[in-house]
């Protein structure tokens, strides 16, 4: 089985609490180098193409360059998002990493418009000189909440650029290696939120697969919590862990159009997906 992706969060801990974002109640953890050289061993045939994040800040890690050292050594390619506040002080890391394929910079994360003037101001002078290295994609994906960063964010870009964002596309092109995303605030699936339909299909566990810093295996890169534990890669093998009953009993649930896990009972975004 291969994956078009796999999600390592290297670290679960962010230097911002952003109100679009669930708190966590897994202890905070970052994944030593160690940990993630295991993981990478593991996951290595598996996939070309690994997502730094899934909660966290990547940029916080204390061993960042150290990681991407790996990432390089082992051929892969490496999206990371980054909510951006950290961006000047890695510039020079980002810069010399080949295995780097795209930076996601997620600009709603920009709450305090005290502050929005000087954040939005680094990461355009950083886009400038990053941009010649990999693809960057500004993010922005809570438009619907008007927050007033947001609206300040989009004006401030228009004029740098000299272009209109286009709110009725979901991504666009600003210019080589720089592209806009836009959408509106999604729900991470909680067991406390209503139930979904038992009815639908998602690639997760499928496409994707995601590591959380603990090591815990989980099918989808929005189980923030770690509720479908598939097993441990620290401790398992992965090839065990993907034939254990439970991932076999999710990813035929899913065959069959039917969600068999809780968390993806309560979860709408599975609803974007049409089975082929």
């Amino acid at each position: 089985m291969r994956f078009k992706r796999i999600y390592i969060e290297i670290t679960n801990i962010c230097n911002l609490s952003c109100s679009f974002c669930p708190k966590l109640n897994r202890p905070p953890k970052e994944m030593d180098i160690n940990e993630f050289e295991r993981v990478i061993s593991e996951i290595r045939p598996l996939t070309d193409y690994v997502y730094l994040h899934i909660k966290g800040e990547p940029l916080a890690h204390s061993k960042f360059d150290n990681v991407l050292t790996i990432c390089d050594r082992e051929n892969l390619m490496v999206n990371i998002t980054t909510n951006g506040t950290l961006i000047n002080n890695n510039i020079e890391t980002l810069k010399k990493h080949k295995c780097i394929r795209q930076l996601n910079i997620s600009l709603h994360s920009m709450e305090n418009p005290i502050k929005a003037q000087e954040y939005v101001d680094n990461i355009i002078n950083a886009t400038k000189i990053l941009k010649n290295h990999f693809m960057i994609s500004y993010r922005i994906w809570t438009y619907d909440n008007n927050n007033s960063c947001n609206k300040y964010i989009i004006d401030r870009i228009e004029k740098e650029f000299n272009i209109k964002v286009d709110l009725s596309l979901n991504r666009f092109k600003i210019e080589n290696n720089l592209y806009f995303s836009v959408g509106n605030t999604f729900q991470w699936p909680s067991p406390t939120l209503p139930v979904n339909s038992e009815k639908g299909f998602c690639l997760g566990g499928r496409n994707q697969l995601g590591i959380l810093s603990d090591g815990t295996v989980v099918p989808c890169c929005l189980d923030s919590e770690g509720d479908i534990n598939l097993g441990n890669i620290f401790i398992e093998n992965i090839e065990n862990i993907l034939e254990n009953s439970r991932f076999k009993a999710f990813y035929d649930g899913f065959s069959n159009g039917k969600a068999v896990e809780n968390l993806c009972l309560h979860c709408t975004f599975r609803d974007r997906f049409i089975k082929s």
